[in-house]
């Protein structure tokens, strides 16, 4: 019996210096996670950062937004996601032919301005409804601002004839001209461009929705923003996005 008792006081002895041990190294690996924690580096993004190859010839990328993409937490797409140096420009649909507003306009007004985020706003073109009452409904909600990108009318549907939609459009863009002091754009597809605008509003420039190719009228001077995708994928988006190009460089706005 008088033997046994050293042997238990060994054991004893041997079980707390292992303990103590792994308290040791628990600590140990605990500061090592701190320090590496407080010392990353912040500016590398992850490996998968989203990023654009622009085609040749175009030096900014940008998105076109509505209400069909929802409310838009833009701070956590640019920053969260950090696509901020990603995405140079960005346009909103503003209003639709003589009474709707976009619902989503208003909150991606006010973010963009407060993130100070280059971009611009749009409207649907109606042809049947009078495009001097369009005008006036889209500046009662684009008020313009200092840094914003020129406004864009959007047309899209055919007219009873081509002559008629010819004189509408005018009347809207020479009516946004003359009250917002700035020249519009104006947006549409690949074949109304072709086949009703080619030859029309020689001082205007023009952004083109084109999808399946890149087309030759891209290298017209006055073609500025080319839509090349319908069904881009963005973090945050639930839906598909239409991504474009613009041959001006858009630098961030400045505070």
């Amino acid at each position: 019996m008088t033997k046994k008792k050293p042997s238990s006081a060994k054991k004893k002895g041997s079980g707390s210096i292992v303990l103590i041990m792994v308290f040791i190294l628990a600590f140990a690996c605990g500061a090592m996670a701190v320090w590496f924690y407080m010392n990353r580096r912040t500016d590398i993004p992850p490996k998968n950062a989203f990023q654009i190859d622009k085609p040749e010839g175009f030096a900014s990328f940008g998105i076109d937004v509505s209400h069909h993409q929802g409310p838009i937490d833009w701070e956590q797409l640019f920053y969260a996601h950090q696509l901020d140096s990603v995405i140079d420009f960005v346009y909103c649909k503003a209003t639709e032919g003589v009474d709707h507003v976009d619902t989503q306009w208003e909150n991606n007004r006010r973010a963009l301005l407060q993130l100070n985020k280059p971009h611009g706003a749009y409207h649907f073109f109606s042809t049947k409804t009078d495009p001097l009452i369009q005008a006036q409904h889209f500046l009662r909600h684009w008020r313009p601002k200092q840094n914003d990108l020129p406004p864009v009318l959007d047309v899209e549907v055919e007219a009873d004839s081509d002559p008629e939609l010819l004189v509408a459009v005018k009347i809207w863009l020479d009516a946004v001209e003359r009250m917002s002091g700035m020249r519009p754009i104006i947006y549409t597809s690949l074949h109304f461009y072709e086949q009703k605008f080619r030859y029309e509003f020689n001082d205007h420039l023009f952004w083109i929705a084109a999808y399946s190719r890149r087309p030759a009228c891209l290298n017209e001077e006055r073609i500025i923003h080319w839509q090349y995708s319908d069904a881009g994928e963005l973090p945050v988006f639930e839906t598909k996005i239409d991504f474009n190009v613009s041959k001006v460089t858009l630098d961030p706005i400045s505070d």
